[in-house]
């Protein structure tokens, strides 16, 4: 098995993995990045988000072999404590989670958003967040958090 090489979070890996390895199983197991979750595995929920090159994509199905030259950001290469993203605070404050199993994917498709389009309208939001999938119910707390986190990057701008 030859080496994969892997730029995650800023930092290169090379790992020996069979080439077809779905990217959020090298990430979890190999990797111990635990932001992106199992949901669907079919590409259909978002739990498994990651930025590819600045783009929100799923991790489940993606094989690691495509993903030799690209920028890969999980939830945990976007801010962690005590060094948080505005996106993330914004979710903190507006108590954004509730079971937390879609919150991955919410951030990371946010966060894609907000880096293209600063200052999205409630549509551009809406269509942005509709690719992930949340039974709880914290829909209306994640709209205030993306337009929490657009108002602050206004204001640092």
């Amino acid at each position: 098995m030859d080496a994969i090489n892997l730029k995650v979070n800023g930092k290169d890996y090379s790992l020996r993995v069979a080439p077809d390895t779905p990217l959020l199983y090298v990430l979890r197991n190999n990797l111990q990045l635990n932001g992106p979750k199992y949901g669907c595995g079919i590409e259909r929920c978002g739990s498994c988000m990651v930025l590819l090159d600045g783009v929100a994509m799923p991790s489940c199905r993606r094989p690691c072999d495509s993903l030799e030259h690209v920028a890969i950001t999980t939830l945990e290469g976007i801010g962690q404590a005590p060094q948080l993203d505005v996106v993330q605070e914004a979710f903190i404050a507006e108590q954004a989670a509730q079971c937390g199993y879609c919150i991955n994917g919410m951030i990371i498709a946010s966060k894609a958003l907000l880096q293209k389009n600063p200052e999205p309208t409630e549509k551009e939001i809406r269509i942005a967040l509709e690719r992930v999938l949340c039974r709880c119910g914290s829909h209306t707390r994640v709209m205030r958090a993306v337009r929490r986190a657009s108002r602050k990057l206004k204001a640092e701008a």
